[in-house]
């Protein structure tokens, strides 16, 4: 079985092309293996950059946890720290809205945990959902993506916005295995 350092580490390693990574990350009174972000500027002109159409700013903030076993609580807590903690900070800067031109943040939270979680977990992993918007969606809004690797049983659980990271967590598992074959 792979270690939860070697499996943040090979996330990380395949996160540092696009993202920028600050490891042993503190937000608020929580401490965290590490932290991403992303961020992308999209805008459209006409003739010159000075005649500009339209522009939007997308993000994706991911706060990674190492845990032996996911909890019903261990989720509430997710949950409480995305709303009150993630969002405020990442996505508004503690200010009222966010950005002008603010499209969409995608706040992730991807779990390593040793243990596969329970079925009653694993529900509720899949029903967890976070969905923040800003001036009747003008100012864009804000999603909960989540995410748990299962180290023991190399399986993946996610919410439905998370579904897109399976391939990517799955294939980290992968590349353990032919590194450690070569």
């Amino acid at each position: 079985m792979v270690s939860s350092k070697e499996y943040l580490s090979e996330l990380l390693c395949r996160y540092r092309g696009n993202y920028d990574i600050e490891e042993n990350f503190k937000l608020n009174n929580n401490f965290y293996p590490a932290y991403a972000r992303f961020s992308s500027l999209s805008e459209k002109y006409v003739l010159r950059k000075e005649a500009k159409l339209w522009e939007i700013h997308t993000y994706e903030h991911i706060l990674f946890i190492e845990t032996k076993s996911v909890s019903i609580k261990m989720l509430d807590e997710i949950f409480l720290v995305m709303a009150n903690e993630m969002e405020p900070e990442f996505v508004r800067n503690n200010q009222k809205y966010p950005e002008k031109n603010h499209m969409v943040s995608y706040l992730t939270v991807i779990i390593i945990s040793e243990e596969t979680p329970n079925e009653i977990v694993q529900k509720a992993i899949r029903h967890f959902y976070f969905d923040k918007g800003y001036m009747l969606n003008l100012r864009g809004h804000s999603e909960g993506h989540i995410a748990c690797a299962a180290l023991d049983s190399q399986k993946f659980f996610s919410n439905k916005r998370g579904a897109r990271l399976e391939k990517f967590m799955l294939d980290s598992f992968n590349l353990r295995k032919s590194k450690k074959v070569s």
